[in-house]
């Protein structure tokens, strides 16, 4: 399993539509597997394939709840309201402060293409919406309400 670069703000792909997978094969596993190993050796909380280079709809989440693999997720619902710090593997060196629904019910299909549901609280939740919004194109910091450089700061 090899790591994936991680294009920066700035590369075309990060602001690109995604397409949806269409065949759930060993190229889907592979760029699956390399995720995986990608967000771990990056430390973060998720990854979306346009993050490597991919214009296809895949997230994988890495939280305390377990680690997800999503290809072709959706929002269902959400609820309520959360504000907090975000950062990006994509936007090194930045954190900003965002407003994200506080529970969201997802559904998805895994790498074998079998469809599944997940509601998610918290941090979970967040890091579903900040993924999902990667495969449209969008970026946290165009959702902050402010965007600094460095270390993560309280929200206030």
């Amino acid at each position: 399993m090899p790591y994936r670069y991680v294009v920066q703000i700035g590369d075309e792909v990060l602001r690109k539509k995604s397409e949806e997978v269409k065949k759930f094969d060993s190229e889907l596993w592979a760029l699956l597997d390399d995720m995986k190993e990608t967000v771990r050796a990056e430390d973060g909380a998720g990854l979306a394939a346009p993050q490597v280079g991919v214009n296809l709809r895949v997230v994988v989440i890495d939280l305390e709840e377990g680690f997800f693999e999503m290809v072709n997720p959706k929002i269902l619902s959400f609820k309520g309201e959360q504000r907090g710090e975000e950062g990006c593997l994509s936007v090194k060196g930045k954190h900003g402060v965002v407003t994200r629904p506080n529970k969201v019910k997802a559904e998805y299909r895994d790498r074998h293409g079998k469809k599944h549901t997940v509601t998610g609280t918290g941090l979970f939740a967040r890091c579903m919406c900040h993924e999902f919004d990667h495969l449209d194109g969008v970026l946290y910091v165009d959702r902050a309400e402010v965007v600094y450089d460095n270390a993560p700061q309280e929200a206030q």
